[in-house]
């Protein structure tokens, strides 16, 4: 990860970055840019010289634009010009911009960038978290060409008044980019002992993490049914993984499930090939959730989280479960399984019952990749979001919205219910009705009793993924849900 260091004013850089922003529209009709007003005076005039190149280059000041202008011979010998959208309180414009940097000056070994000296706190975090998630490349082995960027200095009038506002973007971005490398993992190595032994290695040496990590033989003595279906076709045994923060000043308790499904073939009802060849992505729930716990325990949130990861290979073979098979969940409420590619809503069912019986939080969350229906109802870049709370679904996803990741609402129609009920069991696990995104929100609230009202489920399949470089995405996992779900844990401390 990058070296971010604050500094109060630049050491003669090679490459230094100055910030632009939009400035209206010229009178040939041409959208023109100006510097940001605030920034400090440079050597040699550098300040003007930048001025001059702004019209120059055409440039327009929108959020993630860049500009790289050589002066050889000279200090600094390249110098960048980056849009930062409407300016100083922007946050979205300055992670763009951030994204932006890293990527032109990649080929740099150290780059400085220059802040107005009255820069709002949050301008320097999205600055920040731009440049580290951008930056982030996934490498199973030294193949290929990686940055030379490897150190940034931000000038600010006054570096220990951001010092709070750096290490938010950092503890975000280290946690995003570890989701990212749990989910990129090629499920050759990952398992879910594998990821299991991940949980333990990043919680290792914090006292105040618990973590406790249920076996199969735990699984099938304490009643997790779903669970021990899903996993029950691999010879990779299934595991839930159980991660307690709890701070001494915690005045909420929160439960966090993530779905863990660390290859999904779809069991019996197998997928086509082209569905199946990214489903190691299909814990990336699981990898969310994980992560931003991690995170809450970096920054000591004042917020006690407990966080349930139950994962399982979805694997065909003789012992695979089958189409009509009837599934008992921990707690004793049972499913007819429709369709073996619907079962991350199979092991996520266990995991909220347990939390309500066992936990009982104050309000429970769980993150799922858990049906295509979320990409064809939102596209690729916007969550699915189901929650009875009006008020819990408003602040998550403003948290969502401000930490620059995207959610929608959608409904959880009373109507829909009947769709649920089976002839054998107490509910159907995926009814053929349409709506699929929805149906599946529907089956899981049967599991969260008389936490209903304090439930709130996303389905984030599509934007858990990114198939080329977007702003501060890079090709691959997405990391989605880690920014979000950091943002809104700070707001209840």
């Amino acid at each position: 990860m990058l070296a971010i260091r604050l500094v109060g004013g630049p050491e003669r850089p090679d490459a230094l970055a100055l910030p632009i922003r939009p400035a209206g529209v010229a009178g040939d009709g041409a959208a023109r840019a100006v510097l940001l007003p605030g920034l400090p005076a440079l050597a040699d005039d550098v300040l003007a010289e930048a001025a001059a190149l702004v019209p120059a280059a055409r440039a327009t000041g929108r959020a993630g634009e860049a500009h790289v202008h050589l002066r050889p011979g000279r200090v600094p010998a390249r110098l960048l010009l980056v849009g930062a959208g409407a300016g100083d309180g922007d946050e979205a414009g300055w992670r763009a911009a951030g994204a932006a940097l890293a990527r032109a000056a990649s080929g740099e070994t150290h780059l400085t960038i220059m802040m107005p000296v009255d820069a709002a706190p949050d301008a320097v975090r999205g600055l920040v978290e731009g440049l580290l998630l951008a930056s982030y490349r996934f490498r199973l082995t030294e193949a290929g060409e990686t940055p030379a960027l490897s150190g940034v200095d931000v000038a600010v009038g006054d570096p220990a008044a951001y010092a709070d506002a750096v290490e938010r973007a950092e503890v975000t971005a280290r946690m995003t980019r570890l989701a990212r490398d749990l989910t990129n993992t090629p499920s050759s190595v990952k398992d879910p002992q594998w990821f299991a032994e991940q949980v333990e290695a990043a919680a290792a040496g914090r006292p105040d993490l618990r973590l406790r990590v249920r076996q199969p033989d735990e699984l099938a003595a304490e009643g997790f049914g779903g669970i021990l279906a899903v996993g029950g076709g691999s010879a990779s045994g299934p595991r839930l993984v159980e991660l307690d923060w709890h701070p001494a000043d915690a005045r909420t308790h929160v439960v966090l499930v993530g779905k863990g499904i660390t290859f999904d073939t779809g069991g019996i009802s197998i997928k086509p090939v082209p569905a199946m060849k990214l489903m190691r992505k299909d814990m990336a729930g699981a990898a969310a959730v994980v992560a931003a716990t991690l995170g809450a325990a970096a920054l000591r949130l004042p917020v006690r989280i407990t966080t349930l990861t139950p994962l399982a290979e979805n694997a065909v073979s003789g012992s695979a479960f089958r189409p009509g098979d009837v599934i008992t969940h921990y707690g004793g409420v049972t499913s007819e399984t429709t369709n073996s590619d619907a079962e991350g809503r199979l092991v996520l069912a266990d995991a909220l019952a347990y939390a309500v019986a066992e936990l009982k939080p104050d309000l429970l969350i769980d993150l799922a990749t858990l049906t295509g229906a979320n990409m064809v109802a939102l596209g690729k870049r916007t969550g699915a979001l189901y929650s009875d709370n009006d008020e819990l679904a408003a602040d998550v996803l403003a948290a969502i919205d401000a930490a620059g990741e995207s959610a929608w609402r959608m409904p959880l129609p009373a109507d829909y219910v009947e769709y649920l009920g089976s002839d054998v069991a107490d509910l159907y696990s995926a009814p053929n009705q349409g709506g699929g995104s929805v149906l599946a929100a529907l089956y899981l609230r049967e599991f969260t009793g008389d936490l209903r009202q304090r439930w709130l489920h996303v389905d984030m399949s599509a934007p858990s993924w990114a198939d080329g470089d977007a702003a501060e995405l890079t090709r691959g996992a997405t990391g989605w849900g880690v920014r979000g779900l950091l943002r809104w844990l700070a707001t209840l401390g």
